[in-house]
């Protein structure tokens, strides 16, 4: 499943949107709101749902090569953030939904291919 697919069957809003990124794949899905343990533990093609909006989200989803970044709960995204996610090729997403729920939503979905 790639990004955009998830986004349609989710519904969820593309916030930093690069051609080249949205059909990256995603294979699963990790949330954390400790930087430097997610860094640790994030891997390459997770759906990282975080409450975090700062500029160190784009760093941690570029060094670990995860599918995009899920900030749930409509918390909004910093200006700045979104300005470096699109230089740096991360996927910003954004959902109304909790992140217990997202996860939950996404595991199912990946599982069932």
């Amino acid at each position: 499943m790639t990004i955009n697919q998830l986004s349609q069957k989710l519904d969820l809003k593309i916030v930093s949107n690069t051609p080249k990124t949205t059909e990256k794949a995603v294979t699963g899905v990790y949330s954390c709101d400790l930087l430097s343990h997610a860094m640790a533990k994030i891997n390459e093609g997770d759906v990282w749902i975080t409450v975090h909006t700062n500029l160190n989200v784009v760093a941690v989803a570029s060094l670990t090569d995860c599918a995009c970044v899920l900030i749930p709960e409509n918390i909004e995204i910093e200006k700045q953030t979104v300005e470096r996610a699109i230089e740096k090729d991360v996927i910003l997403l954004s959902s109304d939904k909790s992140a217990a729920v997202l996860c939950y939503e996404i595991f199912k979905l990946i599982k069932d291919l």
